[in-house]
């Protein structure tokens, strides 16, 4: 199932929606406007939040985490010391990492369980420039952990840009 995100560059207070390939609400992006640190939540389209997504404060490296019913879900960390640019580590609570790499600031990356493909993020498939899919390929990966992995990646690359 593909999702289509409209890139608003990801600014802390913005909200959109992301849809299905079918043109249907599926998540709503909350940036939450002033916190200490980076908050996003994303929500169904009843307005129950799915899952958090949180700067972690005082980290050696940027470091965001993902929670879920406000219990901790994972940990999404740069990968240092890697031949890939842009390459992303993400750790499951219960010890599952997933694989991130691809080009990030370009939407154009894949996320990955074990050298398995679980999502490819990608532009190609759209004449807006502001706007990128996420293509969930395995039917029993979690859409939304998929969702919220490639949000916060490009949010990480955005502000790692900036930084520099």
């Amino acid at each position: 199932m593909k999702y289509l995100v409209r890139d608003k560059l990801l600014a802390v207070g913005d909200d959109y929606w992301i849809e299905d390939e079918y043109g249907r609400h599926a998540f709503l992006v909350d940036g939450k406007a002033l916190r200490l640190r980076d908050t996003l939540e994303i929500k169904d389209p009843d307005g129950r939040i799915l899952i958090t997504l949180r700067q972690k404060l005082l980290s050696l490296r940027d470091t965001m985490t993902l929670e879920r019913d406000q219990a901790p879900l994972a940990t999404v960390r740069k990968k240092r010391l890697s031949l890939i640019r842009n390459h992303y580590r993400v750790t499951l609570v219960e010890g599952t990492e997933l694989d991130v790499h691809g080009r990030v600031l370009d939407r154009e990356f894949r996320i990955d369980y074990e050298g398995e493909l679980l999502a490819l993020v990608s532009r190609q498939w759209f004449h807006i420039r502001e706007t990128y899919a996420v293509d969930v390929i395995r039917e029993d990966a979690d859409p939304v952990l998929l969702i919220a992995v490639a949000v916060c990646v490009i949010r990480m690359a955005e502000k790692e840009r900036e930084e520099d």
